[in-house]
């Protein structure tokens, strides 16, 4: 859903005299100003910028070096041990207490906190995907007030309850030299604990912002407007609003000057209201204009007087996946506006490991550089975070449909009602939060859970008994085929659902002719490039090969004297357990060997052009077998090697105009 735009909206908490009659209406206020941090139990306190994350607060204060300098990713490994406080004051002024609700809602903490306000606790978090809002009417006082948040380590915090806990789980993204392993533990961007395209830096913070809200009579907490259908010319549509009422009564809802007249009950209420558009501008992702998009405008009163505004903006346009016996196996393919649809795209991972520090700017930048590639899908792949909402508004803007993974991803989970009701509230909220986006395309419950337990030797590994293997599974299968599916039908009725990426394996010619592919004959199978050709999935969602980043990106987080190929810090930069070595191999089949690393670094790239233009002419050319090809991936979260076309800087690679060429 589009941020919905309030009627007063002031930078700071400060800025608080703007009514309307002087009477509080609805105020949203970021407390984003004069905060401080230390190590729990210690007292000297430093200037923190929020959001933000601990480990950007230490180097901003120059208490640890730039984290990406060097091998400072290991030498900083003692700050995920480490618990640590956050603290402001704020100031409370008579308009902020005359309001009948005040709240504080808290966008993103990372992850286990403990809130206090005026000493008071007011909140325990566990999740560092939700959003918790909290009334707080009875505890502000007038002037200044004190919010401080306690955050636990999470290696701490589920040390115990990975020791013992009756199985050892696989937590497939962290290194064996880690001795606790709490990924899967931990609801946390699972991409920070490691993986093979990363560093490892367990962050904590408050990594998006923190809102103190006044409100009177009623406010709109969630606008949902979707296509249910469109037939002969005419879009119907249906626009559901969700209204927090303080008390019950009769209000009056006028949506683009339809007026409503509804018995509002005290609490949650959802009012739908069904409408046509005829002759609709469709949102597609064919044309290289911006996507026309619907704004809506909604007005909610109470007895004459204004109790909320909202103004939104949605897209027409249905979209549905066909996944399905057919007389090659089994479908995989996307109908856009009723037409089936060639995807073509890349898998998106967070672009940086220190999430809060991406800029507006950058956003914008690589979605219109995904946009200029050709690319009309891109993949949130689930060891990541769900994007914040600027993201989605760039993929609504610009055409790019959007495969949306829940953030679980090559691990599996512990069985308990606690783990299970916070999956639960983490699902819904971000259901809620992203279901009105045009762009959004499906759900996906995870990233390779199912071919990783059928494939990759857990139950030996991990010397699982029959019994064992049958309670663990049956957990996993819970989550990802019974409980997700069931809230994304509640919740999101209008967008299909998978419950897993891969469906298929590519270990046999037959898997190839069955639902989504991850193909890794060509990397981790040290197939040649040629094998792309004979390798076709009915809808290719992860392939691809590594490169390295110019020597230029290298210099900004290197010495000199790091600039080779086995130098400690570099050998440090590659996370791949076969990279170098598979690189400099596929270099040779195709080029002289390189006598340098500055041309080790471009035939790199140049190997990686050349291999993926080999595997997206393979996927184009075998339409309608094959209807999708998303390679593995589109950008970096930190300058190293990998599988990146865009490195983290936002220079493109040689690759990124080959893969342009293939797609346009």
């Amino acid at each position: 859903m589009k941020k919905l735009l309030y009627l007063l909206i002031p930078l700071v908490l400060a800025s608080c005299e703007e009514v309307v009659e002087h009477e509080v209406i609805f105020r949203s206020n970021q407390l984003g100003e004069h905060w401080e941090f230390s190590e729990s139990g210690k007292s000297n306190w430093l200037p923190a910028k929020v959001p933000g994350s601990v480990h950007m607060d230490l180097f901003k204060n120059q208490i640890i070096e730039d984290p990406f300098f060097e091998n400072n990713e290991h030498k900083q490994r003692w700050i995920e041990d480490k618990n640590w406080t956050y603290k402001t004051e704020f100031i409370v002024d008579s308009l902020n207490l005359s309001a009948q609700r005040n709240s504080l809602k808290f966008n993103g903490l990372d992850t286990y906190a403990k809130v206090y306000l005026n000493d008071t606790l007011i909140l325990t978090a566990n999740n560092m995907f939700r959003t918790w809002e909290v009334p707080v009417h009875k505890l502000l006082q007038l002037g200044k007030n004190e919010l401080r948040i306690d955050f636990e380590s999470p290696i701490l915090h589920n040390k115990k309850a990975v020791e013992n806990y009756p199985h050892s789980l696989p937590s497939g993204n962290e290194s064996e030299a880690i001795e606790t392993k709490v990924s899967n533990f931990t609801r946390k961007a699972a991409f920070q604990f490691g993986w093979d395209f990363g560093p490892r830096f367990v962050t904590s913070g408050i990594w998006r912002p923190i809102e103190l809200m006044d409100w009177n009579y009623a406010r709109i907490t969630n606008v949902y407007t979707y296509t249910k259908s469109i037939e002969d010319n005419v879009a119907y549509m249906e626009t559901e609003v969700e209204i927090e009422a303080i008390s019950e009564g009769k209000y009056e809802l006028i949506i683009d000057g339809i007026r409503l007249e509804k018995e509002l009950k005290a609490g949650m209420n959802v009012v739908k209201h069904t409408f046509q558009v005829r002759n609709p501008n469709l949102w597609t992702v064919k044309n290289e204009d911006p996507q026309y998009l619907y704004k809506q405008i909604i007005f909610l009163t109470k007895e004459g007087k204004k109790a909320f505004f909202s103004q939104t903006e949605f897209g027409i346009r249905t979209i549905e996946l066909i996944n399905e016996p057919d007389k090659k196996g089994t479908s995989f393919f996307f109908k856009l506006n009723g037409k089936r649809t060639f995807m073509m795209g890349a898998n998106y991972i967070p672009q940086d490991i220190f999430l809060s520090r991406v800029s507006r700017s950058k956003y914008e930048r690589l979605i219109q550089q995904a946009k200029t590639a050709g690319m009309n899908m891109i993949r949130v792949w689930g060891g990541g975070v769900y994007e914040r909402d600027f993201f989605y508004d760039l993929c609504d803007k610009y055409g790019i449909l959007v495969w949306q993974d829940f953030m679980f991803a090559g691990s599996l989970y512990p069985e308990s009602d606690e783990f299970t009701a916070n999956v639960t509230r983490e699902v819904i909220d971000n259901i809620i939060r992203l279901r009105s986006h045009p762009c959004l395309a499906l759900w996906c419950g995870n990233n390779e859970q199912e071919v990783a337990w059928k494939n990759w030797g857990w139950q030996k590994q991990y010397n699982y008994s029959p019994e064992d293997s049958t309670k663990i599974w049956n957990y996993q299968q819970y989550l990802f085929r019974d409980l997700i599916p069931k809230l994304v039908s509640e919740h999101s009725p209008s967008i299909d659902y998978t419950p897993t990426s891969p469906l298929s394996n590519w270990g046999t010619a037959e898997n190839f002719k069955h639902g989504s592919m991850h193909y890794w004959g060509v990397w981790h199978g040290k197939e040649p490039f040629e094998n792309f050709e004979n390798n076709v999935g009915r809808f290719m969602v992860e392939y691809g090969f590594q490169s390295f980043p110019s020597i230029e990106s290298f210099k900004k987080v290197m010495h000199d004297s790091s600039l080779y190929l086995n130098s400690v810090a570099m050998q440090n930069r590659q996370k791949s357990y076969i990279g170098n070595g598979l690189i400099q191999q596929h270099i040779e089949q195709y080029y002289d060997t390189p006598t340098s690393f500055e041309q080790f670094v471009q035939l790199s790239q140049e190997t990686q052009a050349k291999g993926l233009k080999m595997a997206i002419d393979a996927h184009i050319r075998k339409q309608t077998h094959c209807m999708g090809t998303l390679f593995w991936q589109l950008n970096d979260c930190w300058p190293g090697p990998s599988w990146s076309i865009i490195d983290y800087y936002g220079n493109e690679k040689v690759a990124y105009d080959s893969v342009k060429v293939a797609f346009n």
